[in-house]
């Protein structure tokens, strides 16, 4: 499927992710870029509110009587609302509700709407800690929390719809993507931005647990061209793919690059309780991505580390004054 020339949807297109998938997919597109804005920013769509070509419009991914008026003409779906995992800490009914009854409605009102595909954005939460590293596609899906099974539930809710009515989707399984626009405020806040805005404040980050735990971070730009390159596939249509870095790293080595990166080594990480339900280890196996799709990811975790913090310099007031908030728990 070419994605050029299209009417496309974004669902959380104000979010992280959305939004910089929104700005690639503006050239030759039209967009209708969704989002109920509880969580995403309206600044993240600042470059294309004026685009002759964009719609912005407010709408609950759980409404299924608007997204069946608003997919009508769509061609391509991208589904990225979601509800956060430390959200569903606390109030784990509303993840349940978006992840999993948003993402029932998503697939049902663009089947009924006659879209030609939808991409379903889950997340690597759905695997829980690795039992076998790298993790390919085929790995345990044993999710540790809720929002790691609503987003399953969501997966399986798409993938149903190619099974039964042979409605063509595709799943994409990001690991942890970082980079500018990442949430660095409440709930949604990431614990990259959160060292990073303790650090440039001069405090000592804090890890939830030993540090030992590792993540596959990707940068941002790279996920997008994964997601891109996976709705462009034909042959992944009714199946899931891993995009990632394809390489691990632990909390405390991210915390010790950051303080290097600003200049204060000295700042030795504080330690507080582990989050519940947080897995022990994450690493992506991206052979899949990388023969079906071609997909190469450019950014190494030091250039993508020094570009998150010069986005955070640049945002200037509203992100120095999280600095405080950074140094408790946020779920």
């Amino acid at each position: 499927m070419e994605i050029s020339g299209l009417r496309i949807a974004v669902t959380g297109a104000a979010g992280f992710i959305g939004s910089h998938l929104a700005d690639r997919l503006a050239p030759g597109n039209e967009l209708l870029l969704i989002d109920d804005f509880s969580v995403g920013r309206r600044e993240n769509l600042a470059g294309l509110a004026s685009h002759p070509r964009a719609r912005i419009v407010r709408a609950d991914v759980c409404d299924r009587g608007l997204l069946e008026e608003l997919f009508a003409g769509v061609d391509l779906v991208f589904h990225l609302a979601i509800s956060c995992l430390r959200t569903s800490l606390g109030n784990p009914e509303l993840s349940h509700g978006v992840n999993a009854g948003g993402s029932l409605a998503v697939c049902l009102a663009a089947r009924r709407c006659g879209v030609r595909r939808l991409v379903y954005v889950s997340s690597s939460e759905v695997y829980g800690s690795a039992e076998t590293a790298p993790m390919s596609e085929a790995h345990p899906l044993r999710p540790t929390t809720v929002y790691g099974a609503s987003k399953l539930a969501g997966e399986l809710y798409a993938l149903a719809h190619w099974r039964t009515w042979r409605f063509p989707v595709c799943v994409v399984r990001p690991f942890n993507t970082y980079g500018p626009r990442e949430p660095y405020s409440g709930a949604r806040a990431e614990v990259i931005p959160r060292f990073a805005l303790r650090l440039l404040a001069g405090a000592a980050p804090v890890i939830y647990g030993d540090g030992s735990q590792t993540r596959d971070f990707t940068y941002v730009d790279d996920t997008v061209d994964g997601i891109l390159r996976a709705a462009a596939c034909d042959a992944l249509v009714g199946d899931v793919v891993n995009v990632a870095r394809g390489g691990e790293v632990s909390i405390a080595e991210i915390a010790a690059e950051l303080a290097r990166l600003v200049g204060r080594p000295d700042l030795a990480p504080e330690r507080a309780a582990a989050r519940p339900g947080d897995v022990q280890r994450h690493f992506a196996d991206i052979a899949k991505a990388r023969s079906l799709l071609g997909f190469e990811p450019r950014v190494d975790l030091a250039s993508g580390l020094a570009r998150t913090l010069e986005w955070l310099r640049a945002e200037g007031r509203p992100a120095r004054e999280q600095a405080a908030a950074a140094g408790t728990p946020n779920w």
